[in-house]
């Protein structure tokens, strides 16, 4: 047993979570496993412990696994900044940003790194389950693949293909999937996984015998819809719900063109005292809003033109006159300041932008990207936090002699002088319960949920209901 793969007949069809629930139940057999993704496109992303960055849903199935998520683990991260454009993250570290033409010219290169850290991954484990990235059937993107079977035939890696039944045409889905493949990629795919079933799979099941006669693959289960997984964070944007929650104190995000690094929101959504509400475009900022959340951003000046275009910089005055708080993470933070100053175009063209000015503070970006992991101190109340920074640009400026919080190695982020406009570069600070219980205080709410041990009880509740559903025995059983 060494490697399988989990690919998709489309994006966004169960594949990530399918992974992580096979990893948890390789792991409770007692086997050593590690979650590998070749290509990753998101701007969810996780600081690793060596000091890099990966896919968000990668650190949750390491998490799945039992292992510490690392570099390895998806070697090549799209960050996309532009409608045709993204920063390419190799092996953990930023390498280039290209435009979407120019990136087929890239891929060949990118196969180097692709197998070398598969190839750590093996040698260190005895099972690495891979997931690919959208669909096979995109062959107009074939050439120079590392993402799906052109991985999957350089690493000799076995395939299953999961099916969307929710979206529906998952026959033709799975059937037009093996149509158009090559077939030497054809013949990589071993069989195929019915996901996200919805009432009795037994009306299913003439479907079901259809799929596995006109393609001569071996239908391995069918998965019923997995409510829960809401608990679990979500990597992509499209995964953010309208709202969360039904308690009295309502909090509001604003719901960028660029968001990143949104599961810092997933605690608060488990919160039975937060009704969590997503603002997307051509939305006004709840009036009855508590605290709005400015989120992190992989664009903050091009987010910050696109929050002005919604009017919410009006509505956050309001918010700001009615005696509202206002949190701002990462490039969220840098959108308070006075001003965001990017000499060098790094995110876009080069140029200076005025900020909202709630913070006394501005912001110049920087070619170097500050990836750690940190733990800190709150100095309103003590309580301890946790979190990591990815992010570009230095933020300097009288505000931060008000700091939010206290980290080993400097006072970090900033607060307003009456406490309700805060900055801070720490993602992941609600993950922490003692925290999360201190800062929700002062907005009147009572924090309850445990964060980290439900991930971990839904993590293990995933792996259930994969063993009830799937011959997951069969799965492991196909590693090669």
């Amino acid at each position: 047993m060494t490697a399988l793969m989990i690919q998709g007949c489309g994006s966004n069809v169960g594949k990530s979570l399918i992974v992580a629930g096979l990893c948890r139940a390789a792991r409770r057999r007692g086997l050593a496993v590690a979650p590998f993704k070749p290509q990753n496109m998101s701007n969810n992303a996780a600081v690793t412990v060596d000091g890099g960055e990966i896919g968000r849903a990668q650190a949750l199935q390491a998490l799945a696994a039992g292992v510490a998520p690392h570099t390895d683990m998806n070697p090549v991260l799209l960050k996309p900044e532009t409608d045709t454009g993204a920063q390419v993250v190799v092996q953990g570290r930023r390498s280039a940003t290209v435009r979407a033409r120019e990136y087929p010219a890239l891929k060949a290169q990118l196969m180097v790194p692709v197998l070398e850290s598969f190839g750590r991954l093996k040698a260190a484990h005895d099972l690495v389950i891979v997931e690919g990235a959208g669909s096979p059937a995109e062959v107009n993107l074939r050439k120079g693949d590392i993402a799906n079977m052109g991985f999957a035939r350089a690493a000799d890696v076995p395939v299953v293909l999961v099916g969307d039944i929710d979206r529906g045409g998952v026959i033709a889905q799975i059937v037009g999937t093996q149509a158009v493949l090559d077939p030497g990629d054809a013949a990589m795919i071993e069989g195929f996984v019915i996901n996200k079933f919805r009432g009795d799979p037994s009306l299913f099941s003439d479907g079901y015998r259809l799929i596995e006669a006109k393609t001569g693959w071996r239908g391995f289960g069918v998965v019923p819809h997995f409510a829960v997984a809401a608990k679990l964070p979500a990597e992509d944007a499209l995964d953010l719900g309208r709202g969360a929650g039904g308690g009295p104190v309502k909090i509001a995000c604003l719901a960028f063109s660029r968001i990143a690094n949104f599961d810092d929101l997933d605690p608060l959504k488990l919160e039975p005292a937060v009704t969590l509400t997503m603002v997307r475009a051509g939305e006004p900022i709840p009036g009855d809003a508590a605290l709005v959340i400015l989120p992190g951003s992989k664009s903050t000046r091009g987010d910050l033109a696109f929050l002005r275009a919604q009017g919410w910089d009006i509505d956050l005055s309001a918010h700001v006159r009615r005696g509202g708080h206002v949190l701002g993470i990462c490039g969220g933070y840098q959108m308070l300041g006075q001003r965001i100053e990017d000499p060098e175009g790094l995110e876009g063209a080069p140029g200076v932008t005025e900020a909202l000015g709630l913070l006394d503070l501005s912001t110049v970006m920087t070619p170097e990207k500050r990836l750690t992991r940190s733990t800190a101190t709150h100095a309103a109340t003590g309580a301890a936090m946790e979190g990591y920074e990815i992010h570009i640009g230095r933020t300097e400026g009288p505000g931060r002699e008000r700091p939010f919080a206290f980290t080993a190695d400097a006072p970090e982020g900033a607060v307003s002088p009456d406490g309700r406009i805060i900055g801070s570069y720490l993602h992941g600070m609600f993950a922490g319960d003692a925290f999360r219980s201190a800062f929700l205080a002062r907005l009147g709410a009572s924090a309850a949920a445990q964060y980290g041990a439900e991930v971990e009880a839904t993590l293990d509740a995933l792996a259930d209901h994969l063993e009830a559903h799937l011959d997951v025995e069969g799965l492991l059983g196909l590693a090669r």
